[in-house]
């Protein structure tokens, strides 16, 4: 019986080049910041301010709240401040009034005890009547009584006038309380963003102040914007294993960049870095959350988007590729087969991610072989074959192959919001106790 002729096997060299090996995560964006719109005062929704959906900047007049209650409040509390300094008036002229009787009270006691004396050295010759000394006397007394009712009046005085001081200072606070109340019929946008649907429409009662008052709306800032995923702890404990052999920097040091996509994208053009880690794992699902930021300028990443987050899960380091094509799986290994001598052989391999559409060598491979990538169910270790040449394609994932944490130049700071136009750029700072929501 004839021997069958060896199979032709399609050989190609394994394809050897620098990468980084590029973690998948499916994170969610979030906004920066999210404000539920709601009143500080209870009335009645006079008017709109602003179109649904509609990009809006920090500051923008939102609502109107009927204001003619608490102007009417404000009224009344300035009146009462009116009323308390007019009291404050009264009493100072209570204690001039007061003082002057004292005055005169002590200018009658100085003259009644020099009668009295006077009085009581002539009785003792018998110059003047018993009558008259008795009446000196009384004199006397009397003038000390108008003494103490002149004191009972300067304190009396005094105690008028702290009441209307303390009735001045309740009436600026009940002002101060009326004027915040006022400017609070005002509802203005807190923060620069995309703003939502009107819960509430004019006309309608507002309850305002309390836990539960009335939602008006939403605003949800859109650049920059957060990207949040979870890592598991065997992705935590590598990363903390190559920042301790210092091949890769820890991103709660560093700003490692990171790449999204979106799921209409092939590749992962929006580039932005790492921002946070969190400080302990979830214990429902052993996982750690993590954020990174993305400027957003053209506002395509939308909140609650989902996109394909890559991260940095190596240093840069030279490479074995080869096709998953070409890879057999048994039960306790996987292995490819080369051709030396016309002959195949069989090696275990270890492997790691895809890279570029090619799957990374991690063990068994030197670079350097013939790598059967088609016709390998054919062959068996040890076979005659007969080879012809073929092609490894590397199919360009549009990410880079080596990488820098980011300098502090090109950091994306989060406290900073902005709208960008056709016609201008807007950034707003946030503001705080003028703000009125």
């Amino acid at each position: 019986m004839p021997k069958p002729p060896a199979p032709t096997m399609t050989v190609a060299q394994p394809v050897r080049k620098e990468i980084v090996e590029w973690d998948a995560y499916t994170g969610r964006m979030e906004p920066i910041e999210f404000v539920e719109v709601r009143s500080r005062v209870s009335g009645y929704l006079q008017s709109i301010h602003f179109d649904e959906g509609q990009m809006v900047k920090q500051g923008d007049l939102l609502f109107i709240i009927d204001p003619r209650p608490f102007e009417a409040t404000l009224n009344g509390a300035k009146a009462q401040l009116s009323q308390a300094k007019s009291q404050l008036s009264q009493a100072h002229a209570q204690m001039e009034e007061a003082k002057a009787q004292q005055k005169q009270a002590d200018a009658q006691v100085q003259l009644a005890d020099a009668r009295v004396k006077r009085t009581r050295t002539l009785r003792v010759s018998s110059a003047v009547a018993q009558d008259e000394l008795d009446q000196r006397e009384a004199e006397f007394t009397q003038a000390q009584a108008n003494v103490a009712s002149a004191l009972a009046s300067i304190s009396s005085a005094e105690a008028a006038q702290g009441t209307a001081a303390a009735a001045i200072e309740a009436a600026e606070a009940a002002i101060e309380s009326a004027q915040l109340d006022l400017n609070y019929t005002r509802i203005y946008a807190p923060v620069t963003g995309r703003i939502s649907r009107e819960y509430i429409t004019e006309g309608n009662l507002v309850s305002g102040g309390t836990a539960t008052s009335s939602l008006l709306t939403t605003i949800a800032s859109v650049q920059p914007i957060y990207c949040t995923f979870d890592v598991n702890e065997h992705q935590a404990l590598k990363y903390i294993r190559l920042a301790q052999q210092g091949k890769r920097k820890s991103s709660r040091e560093a700003k490692n960049p990171v790449y999204l996509g979106l799921s209409d994208e092939d590749q992962f053009p929006h580039m932005g870095h790492m921002e946070f880690v969190d400080n302990r794992f979830d214990t429902d699902t052993a996982s750690m959350r993590v954020r990174c930021i993305f400027r957003n300028e053209d506002q395509v990443l939308v909140p609650g988007m989902f996109g394909k987050v890559r991260l940095p899960g190596s240093a840069a380091y030279e490479a074995i590729l080869i096709p998953d094509s070409s890879i057999g799986t048994d039960q306790s290994s996987q292995y490819v087969y080369i051709v030396a001598d016309n002959k195949i052989e069989r090696r275990q391999v270890t492997l790691g991610p895809i890279v570029d559409g090619l799957r990374v060598v991690r063990e068994g491979l030197t670079g350097d072989e013939q790598l059967v990538i088609q016709g390998l169910l054919l062959g068996r270790p040890g076979m005659d074959v007969k080879t012809e040449p073929g092609e490894i394609a590397v199919i360009e994932d549009g990410l880079p192959n080596t990488y820098l944490p980011l300098p502090a130049e090109e950091w994306i700071s989060p406290g900073l919001t902005s709208i960008t136009t056709p016609t201008e750029t807007f950034q707003a700072t946030p503001k705080k106790a003028e703000v009125v929501q």
